[in-house]
């Protein structure tokens, strides 16, 4: 598998809510992770950042993304994917009880590889806006 495809992969099941268990094929098994994301503070490593994404489908179960650019840098070892993720908080589970807001929030994933896996993921997201846009900040 390229490393192209396997981001791609990784991506997919990640932002779909599959959780470590499908996402860690992808991945290093110490696979580490970074973000400058207070919802996300704490968190680093892709294991629980893929575990988390699988939660988030609890409070906003119609999570959605629409990619909107997707680059390979060979030189590097790493691919970006920058997409926008979209949800409306019915479910319950959240910081607070359902508000029927919706978010539609911009992010891009930096996924560095080792070999053919990833190995680190920066996730690059305006989180602060997000939460605003839920009602949960």
């Amino acid at each position: 598998m390229t490393m192209a495809e396997t981001a791609r992969e990784f991506f997919e099941a990640c932002e779909t809510g599959k959780g470590w268990e499908v996402c860690s094929q992808f991945c290093t098994p110490e696979a580490s992770f970074s973000a400058q994301a207070e919802p996300l503070a704490g968190v680093d490593t892709l294991e629980g950042y893929a575990d988390w994404m699988k939660g988030l489908f609890t409070p906003v179960p119609n999570g959605s993304y629409e990619l909107r650019s997707f680059a390979i840098d060979e030189e590097r070892g790493n691919v970006c994917a920058y997409a926008v993720f979209s949800g409306t908080h019915t479910g319950e589970g959240g910081p607070i009880p359902p508000t029927g807001r919706s978010t539609a929030s911009d992010y891009v994933y930096v996924m560095e590889f080792e070999g053919d896996k990833i190995a680190h993921m920066t996730k690059i997201w305006n989180s602060g806006a997000a939460l605003k846009e839920l009602g949960w900040a």
